[in-house]
C-alpha cells in the first residue's frame, strides 16, 4: 500500500470510500509521522487524542454510508483559530492556557464536515512576521534544505507551522490565515499550494484578530483540488461576522479541470521589482509560457499604485493591530502581571505577555492613530488603498485574472535577512497589494531554485472568483508537474 502520508486529500477520500484503509489508520500514520517530525516545531498543541476519537466517528460514518466532505483528512489547525476547550494561544505568552468556549465558524465548518485535527499549528505571534521566528514557542524549521548548506530555513510566516506541517506531510492540510501575505508566501517558501480567498468569503468569527480590514482565512495542501476541496468546506455567509458576505460558495472541485483555454491573463509591469532574484523572473517567464501553451490569452496591465502598496499596508495593519491588541490587558483573560495599581498591571502584563515584533506593530499603530499624526498617516494611507483597489478593478476589465511571483526569493536561513524589519517586511512585497484590494490571490509550486529550493507563482482573481484561480493553478501544476519533495519526506517515502 502506498504510503499513507503522502497521499493526496483526493486520494486519501477514494481510499477511504474504498475501504482500502480507515480514518484511524490515515490518522494514526500522520501522528506517528508527527512524533518524528517534533523538531520541526509545527504545532504549539498535538490533539491526538481529539483526532483519534474524531476518526472514529468519521469511520462510523463511512460504515453507514453517510460520509462527509472531508470525512476522516487529517489536518493542522492554525492557532489563530479558536477551538472549544482547546488551547488557543495565537503564539503569544500573553494567551498561555486560555481555552475558548466556543468555537470559531471555519474550524466548526470543518468539523462538520469530519476533518480530524491533529493539532494546533505554530506561527508568528498573532500573525505577526513572514518567517515564523516570532512565536514565543519557539522557530517553525521548513523541512527543505538547501544544496549548498545544512542551514535550518524559515517556512514563512505567519502561517510558517501550517505549511511546514502539510510540506513535511505530517498533515494532510492545513488551515492559514492571511493579512498581507501569510498564506501565499509559506506556501511558496514550502513547496505547496495555498489560497487567500476574497475578502469576506470565509467568516472571521472565532479567529484571533490582527488587522480586521485585511485578516481572511484560508487554506493549504499539495494541490490546486485538494484547496478547493478545503476552501469549499470552510466558506460560507456568517452573521457572526459582519464583514461576511452572503453570496453561495461554488462547488469548486467540479470546474476545476476546465482549464484556462480563452481566459485572458495579465502580466503587471509593476512587479518587476528591483531586488527580486532572477530565478523568480525567469520562473515568472516561464509561467506566462505555460498558460499561453494551455490556451490562455496574455495582456500586459499596469497597477500603478502598487509601489505604494508596502508603505500603505504598514500604516493600516499595525494601526488595526493596536486597536485590536488593547484587549490584552490582564483583565478578562489571559496572562496577568501584578503591578503596583491597574495601570501598573496593565503595563506589567503586557510587558511579560508580548514579544518584540507585535510590541513594535502596537507602538506603530498607537503613533498613527494618535491626535495630529491620524490624517497625516492613517487616513492618507485609506485613501491610497482606495487608489490600489482601483487599479486591480481596471486590469480585470483587460482580463480574468493575474499571473506575478509570489515572493522575492526562495525561504532563507534562520538569522539570515533579520536584522533590519524592513528588510523583512519586503517578504510580502508581491502579496501585499492584492490584501489591501481584498482581491483573492493563490500561490502555487512550479519549480526549485538552483540551491533545491521550491520557487512559487501567484495568480491573483476577481472578487469572489475563486474558481477561475483554481482552474489556472492546476492548468499551472500540471504544465510545472512539480513533484520535488522535502528531504523529510523523501526520507520516508524511500
Amino acid at each position: 500500500m502506498k504510503n499513507l502520508t503522502s497521499l493526496t486529500i483526493k486520494e486519501a477520500l477514494a481510499g477511504l470510500k474504498k475501504k482500502d484503509f480507515s480514518a484511524v489508520d490515515l490518522t494514526e500514520a500522520h501522528i506517528k509521522a508527527t512524533e518524528a517530525a517534533r523538531h520541526l516545531n509545527c504545532y504549539i498543541l498535538e490533539t491526538f487524542d481529539i483526532a483519534r476519537k474524531q476518526a472514529a466517528a468519521s469511520d462510523a460514518r463511512y460504515a453507514k454510508g453517510e460520509a462527509r466532505l472531508l470525512d476522516g483528512i487529517p489536518i493542522a489547525m492554525k492557532d489563530l483559530f479558536c477551538t472549544e476547550g482547546v488551547q488557543t494561544t495565537a503564539a503569544s505568552n500573553i494567551l498561555k492556557g486560555f481555552k475558548p468556549p466556543y468555537e470559531s465558524t471555519v474550524s466548526g465548518n470543518m468539523f462538520r464536515d469530519g476533518a480530524v485535527m491533529l493539532g494546533k499549528a505554530n506561527l508568528d505571534e498573532f500573525a505577526m512576521g513572514s518567517a515564523n521566528i516570532t512565536s514565543a514557542y519557539g522557530n517553525v524549521i521548513n523541512p527543505w534544505k538547501r544544496k549548498s548548506d545544512d542551514k535550518p530555513l524559515v517556512p514563512g510566516g505567519s502561517s510558517g507551522g501550517s505549511a511546514a506541517a502539510v510540506a513535511a506531510r505530517i498533515a494532510m492540510g492545513a488551515t492559514g490565515t492571511d493579512t498581507g501575505g501569510s498564506i501565499r508566501q509559506p506556501a511558496s517558501f514550502c513547496g505547496i499550494s495555498g489560497i487567500k480567498p476574497t475578502y469576506g468569503r470565509c467568516s472571521r468569527f472565532g479567529i484571533v484578530a490582527f488587522a480586521s480590514s485585511l485578516d481572511q482565512a484560508g487554506p493549504f495542501a499539495r494541490s490546486a483540488e485538494d484547496c478547493a476541496l478545503l476552501l469549499q468546506s470552510m466558506a460560507g455567509y456568517d452573521s457572526k461576522d459582519s464583514t461576511s458576505v452572503n453570496c453561495p460558495v461554488p462547488d469548486y472541485a467540479s470546474t476545476i479541470a476546465q482549464g484556462v483555454k480563452g481566459l485572458k491573463v495579465g502580466v503587471p509591469k509593476e512587479y518587476r521589482i528591483d531586488g527580486t532574484n532572477p530565478e523568480i523572473l525567469k520562473l515568472w517567464e516561464r509561467g506566462v509560457e505555460m498558460l499561453k501553451d494551455a490556451g490562455a490569452e496574455i495582456v500586459d496591465v499596469s497597477l500603478p499604485y502598487t509601489k505604494y502598496a508596502l508603505q500603505t499596508y504598514y500604516v493600516i495593519a499595525p494601526a488595526e493591530c493596536s486597536s485590536n491588541l488593547a484587549r490584552y490587558d490582564g483583565v478578562r483573560f489571559g496572562q496577568r502581571v501584578e503591578g503596583d495599581n491597574l495601570i501598573d498591571t496593565y503595563e506589567k502584563t503586557r510587558a511579560a505577555g508580548f514579544g518584540k515584533e507585535v510590541k513594535r506593530r502596537i507602538l506603530i499603530g498607537t503613533y498613527v492613530l494618535s491626535a495630529g499624526y491620524y490624517d497625516a498617516y492613517y487616513n492618507k494611507a485609506r485613501r491610497v488603498r482606495k487608489l490600489i483597489w482601483q487599479d486591480f478593478i481596471e486590469a480585470y476589465k483587460k482580463c480574468d485574472l493575474l499571473l506575478t511571483p509570489t515572493a522575492p526569493t526562495a525561504a532563507f536561513a534562520i538569522g539570515e535577512n533579520m536584522q533590519d524589519p524592513v528588510t523583512m517586511y519586503l517578504n510580502d512585497v508581491f502579496t501585499i497589494p492584492a490584501s489591501m484590494a481584498g482581491m483573492p490571490g493563490m500561490s502555487v509550486p512550479v519549480g526549485l531554485s538552483a540551491d533545491g529550493l521550491p520557487l512559487g507563482l501567484q495568480l491573483l482573481g476577481k472578487p469572489f472568483d475563486e474558481a477561475t484561480i483554481f482552474r489556472a493553478a492546476q492548468a499551472i501544476e500540471k504544465a510545472a508537474n512539480f513533484t520535488a519533495l522535502p528531504q523529510l519526506a523523501q526520507a520516508r517515502a524511500a
